[in-house]
């Protein structure tokens, strides 16, 4: 992981910032929570417990930052709550996500099934794809076990 980190330092430095000790604190409980897609409020309350004088601002902040610097991927789900990850993509495309409409539980898809429809709209509408996001929606086993 210290490839993400080298990543941020530079990306802050090329933008006239440096890695102060919130900062990497608040990295830390990203890079710690893999998979997780934790909200504003959810690193806030993990990155309180080693930094407790930190404010909600200065994570807010933060996240908008690294957002910026795209190191950090925000996913907007439904219920409006924007949830961070670290920025795994590559070549400008992200992941995909599977939603639960009944517990809200987020899983990952890590293949990019998109690449032959992608090649079809460029081609038709002469119009380069940079990105892609998709969400999809529905219900998780565990809660079609319960149902």
């Amino acid at each position: 992981m210290s490839d993400k980190y080298d990543e941020l330092k530079e990306k802050l430095k090329n933008r006239g910032y440096k890695l102060t000790p919130q900062r990497k604190s608040i990295f830390d409980v990203i890079i710690d929570n893999i998979g997780k897609h934790l909200s504003t409020e959810d690193i806030y309350d993990i990155v309180r417990k080693k930094c407790s004088d930190i404010g909600l601002a200065t994570v807010y902040r933060a996240l908008i930052l690294f957002d910026e610097i795209d190191v950090v991927s925000k996913l907007i789900l439904d219920d409006s709550c924007v949830r961070y990850e670290i920025n795994s993509h590559r070549e400008g495309h992200y992941h995909h996500h599977l939603i639960c409409n009944n517990c809200g539980k987020v899983i990952e898809v890590n293949g990019d099934y998109l690449e032959e429809l992608e090649h079809k709209i460029e081609t038709e509408y002469d119009f380069k794809i940079v990105d892609h996001k998709l969400k999809f929606f529905g219900i998780c086993s565990n809660c079609k076990k319960a149902l």
